[in-house]
């Protein structure tokens, strides 16, 4: 087997998701389309752009929203799979989501880059972590509502 190359992404002081299990980053918080996705395992994101990710087969799904053609998307790393990408939709109002990324929440976990820890950590803020505090307070993640359209597997 080859030499693993992983992108690494720059600190920017944005919130970096990364993959559960191997701790490899995937996507900026910035990258967040929409939180208000689900997927077989509960809640999800669409994300416009992500790195250090393999894709499988093309597959048409039979989704909420109608049908469209995916492809499953792995870790680069672990190999555990992490959602889907929208490759077609039949339906005119749903084709904004092609090129786009489908993550489970479930996989994914949520930390600040290294440089808003230290930024953090100089302002007093003794954990380091108050940035991370701070985005988890005011993003409303919990307060997911019906009024848009979500997607998951049937």
């Amino acid at each position: 087997m080859g030499r693993l190359l992983l992108v690494s992404l720059p600190a920017t002081g944005a919130v970096i998701y990364r993959c559960k299990h191997c701790d490899t980053p995937l996507a900026y918080a910035t990258d967040i389309i929409s939180r208000m996705f689900c997927c077989k395992n509960g809640k999800a994101y669409l994300f416009g752009k992500l790195v250090n990710v393999n894709v499988g087969e093309k597959d048409d799904r039979e989704m909420t929203t109608g049908m469209h053609t995916v492809c499953d998307i792995f870790c680069v790393a672990c190999g555990c799979i992490l959602g889907w990408k929208y490759l077609a939709a039949v339906e005119k109002a749903q084709r904004y989501k092609v090129g786009k990324f489908i993550l489970d929440r479930g996989v994914l976990v949520a930390a600040a880059s290294p440089a808003a820890a230290a930024a953090a950590a100089a302002h007093g803020n003794g954990n380091g972590n108050g940035m991370w505090q701070q985005q988890q307070q005011t993003s409303g993640d919990d307060q997911d509502s019906d009024e848009e359209s979500s997607d998951h597997q049937d």
